[in-house]
């Protein structure tokens, strides 16, 4: 139960913050229908796994790429597809991004991409969504949850390009997709944050 509460606050507490933007419109309703590509400088993917059971331990999954087509009118309709680069992997601790990148952990070399792609979205409230889909992760295929808020959408005063932000958590079980090193040592469960922004395409 607190790890769930963590998370709800990790996705609504922004929004209170983005309300306040000169430029980042939070209605819902004001965001344009279209296709968008994922801002790749300004999205990350955030981890989290239980280490020993003394500490929380944090990476970063950078370079993401993909694209998002939404309608605000018909929200449920929304489709994105999403791919992280395995070797993007880091946690401040160059040896540990090594392992992690290794054939004992992640294998960058065999599964060099993580990636998901939404089979349906489910609208839980005004700003929140459940958004279903397939994720593929060390050569395994599972079905996963996202858990997602918008933010806001507007033009970016220095790329000029029109943007759209959200972020998202879901948890997931490492030994799922053949990741089992250390466990339980190493926690099984993973805890995923996203912070994503997606540019119109022109």
């Amino acid at each position: 139960m607190f790890r769930s509460l963590i998370a709800a606050a990790l996705i609504v507490a922004p929004v209170a913050a983005y309300a306040q933007s000169p430029v980042a419109n939070p209605a819902p309703a004001a965001v344009q229908a279209g296709n968008y590509t994922v801002e790749t400088t300004h999205t990350r993917v955030q981890f989290t796994v239980s280490h020993m059971g003394f500490s929380d331990w944090y990476g970063d999954l950078t370079g993401v790429t993909g694209t998002l087509s939404l309608d605000p009118k018909a929200p449920a309709a929304a489709k994105v597809d999403i791919t992280i680069p395995v070797s993007s992997i880091s946690t401040t601790n160059a040896t540990l991004d090594g392992e992690l990148k290794s054939e004992a952990w992640l294998d960058a070399g065999k599964y060099p991409q993580i990636r998901f792609t939404s089979t349906g979205v489910t609208p839980t409230g005004p700003r929140t969504a459940n958004i279903a889909g397939n994720l593929t992760f060390h050569g395994v295929t599972r079905p996963v949850v996202l858990k997602a808020a918008f933010l806001a959408s507007g033009v970016n005063p220095l790329s000029k390009g029109y943007t759209v932000g959200f972020n998202a958590t879901t948890a997931l079980k490492r030994s799922d997709f053949g990741v089992k090193t250390y466990i339980p040592l190493i926690g099984d469960e993973v805890t995923l944050r996203i912070s994503a922004a997606f540019e119109k395409a022109k």
